[in-house]
């Protein structure tokens, strides 16, 4: 996977330019009022806002002509809340400096990511169907994110979408990245729990050594998350939790997506400079306003160049996060370390290896496509073993594959129907 410059030469540069300007203007817009509590109208709230080089009352002036829309934004930013992330930080991230790295989807969507600067956020443009399928389980998802401090499905701070003059309508999703922006990652795990094209051959690796690996490879490098006594119950708990939300929710075909940083190996390797390239615009009119590179100075300064793009001040209220911020929910138990979770053996002593694990891609519905899908593939394999499938039926699949794939996964109780998830062996050890 490769990163692509993106500089004014790139097709793409105008909407990314239009995509951080329209993030810049609709959160900051939101972040100057009160704290409120979500109201069920949030979750169909949509703010449009129009753009062009003169500018108005509502909108700063922009290099181009575009429109903009920021779906639900109160909701979106009590989630930012729920996940520990601050508005200021937020923005500097994505907005302070228009430096992103594109990365074509490695899937068949065709969908594109942009991370930025500090790779902290990844925005991922998706398809219309995706957009209102979000919309749809929105407030499931909120509900869950709340009472759910250690989920593991990935994480949304935002949904827009950018429409240039003549041009179609582009939805996208800011959402966290699941890898540290510090450390390589020297294995890639996409896990469905499915056989059927699950594996990432020998050749491919030896062009692309970081390529992302699947189920196959998994189980045929022996590989187990390493979460130790303590954490391998409450990782099975959570798993369950989450999936069966899915399941609620009629998705499937989401991953377990699993990174692997060798503490031995360290960054020594340079993964990251040497698979990813960045494109950094001049911003020297901004950085004068920018008086050190103190975080907090960072985000003053942040605030007093979104006071002046936007004819809506800042308030106290949003200089700091509001008083129920959930302090407590900010780290999941799995992210605790440098993002991850350092593995762990039976004797509670660390090994050398942190694992980076999320639930992606929780955005399809097992729809008449995919029921479609399901029968094509079914006429050359194992229905069971396909990826399409139902979703209670891929639930099941999942969690028996996920469970299997702890080390000492016969020390955690799992409801009976997942039980052959052991191993005779493994019951002859019981």
């Amino acid at each position: 996977m490769i990163g692509t410059r993106v500089d004014k030469d790139h097709k793409n540069y105008v909407l990314m330019y239009n995509m951080l300007t329209g993030i810049r203007v609709a959160v900051s817009r939101y972040t100057a009022k009160v704290w409120r509590d979500l109201t069920p109208e949030d979750f169909k709230t949509a703010h449009k806002l129009a753009f062009d080089v003169v500018g108005n009352e509502m909108t700063p002036s922009s290099q181009y002509d575009f429109k903009f829309k920021d779906y639900a934004p109160w909701v979106f930013r009590h989630l930012r809340t729920l996940f520990g992330v601050d508005s200021a930080e937020y923005l500097i991230s994505l907005t302070s400096k228009y430096i992103v790295s594109e990365l074509g989807s490695p899937g068949k969507s065709g969908s594109f990511f942009y991370y930025s600067r500090d790779y902290r956020f990844i925005i991922k443009t998706i398809h219309h169907g995706e957009h209102k399928f979000l919309r749809k389980i929105l407030p499931h998802y909120y509900q869950h994110v709340k009472d759910n401090p250690n989920t593991l499905l990935c994480r949304f701070y935002g949904l827009h979408r950018v429409k240039l003059p003549h041009s179609r309508k582009i939805h996208f999703i800011v959402m966290a990245n699941n890898f540290p922006p510090n450390k390589d990652i020297h294995e890639t795990f996409d896990l469905k729990g499915s056989s059927v094209g699950r594996e990432l051959s020998e050749e491919e690796l030896a062009k692309n050594p970081h390529g992302v690996m699947k189920d196959i490879n998994w189980e045929k490098r022996g590989r187990k998350l390493e979460l130790g006594p303590r954490r391998r119950q409450l990782f099975v708990d959570q798993m369950l939790s989450d999936v069966e939300l899915l399941k609620q929710l009629n998705i499937m075909d989401y991953s377990l997506l699993v990174g692997l940083h060798d503490l031995m190996r360290g960054n020594r390797d340079n993964i990251r400079d040497n698979t990813l390239s960045v494109f950094k615009p001049n911003t020297a009119k901004l950085e004068k306003q920018l008086p050190s590179k103190r975080k907090g100075d960072q985000a003053a300064a942040v605030r007093r160049i979104i006071v002046a793009a936007d004819p809506v001040a800042l308030g106290p209220s949003s200089s700091e996060l509001p008083e129920n911020s959930f302090e407590d929910r900010r780290n999941c138990i799995f992210y605790q370390d440098d993002g991850g979770f350092i593995g762990q053996d039976e004797d509670y002593g660390l090994t050398d290896t942190i694992f980076y694990v999320g639930i992606i891609d929780i955005l399809t519905p097992y729809n008449f496509v995919k029921k479609v899908e399901h029968y094509w593939k079914a006429l050359s394999y194992d229905r069971k073993e396909i990826s399409a499938v139902r979703s209670s039926q891929y639930a099941e699949r999942f969690l028996k594959f996920m469970i299997k794939a702890i080390k000492h996964h016969e020390d955690v109780n799992v409801p009976p129907e997942l039980l052959e998830v052991f191993a005779p062996q493994d019951k002859k050890n019981q």
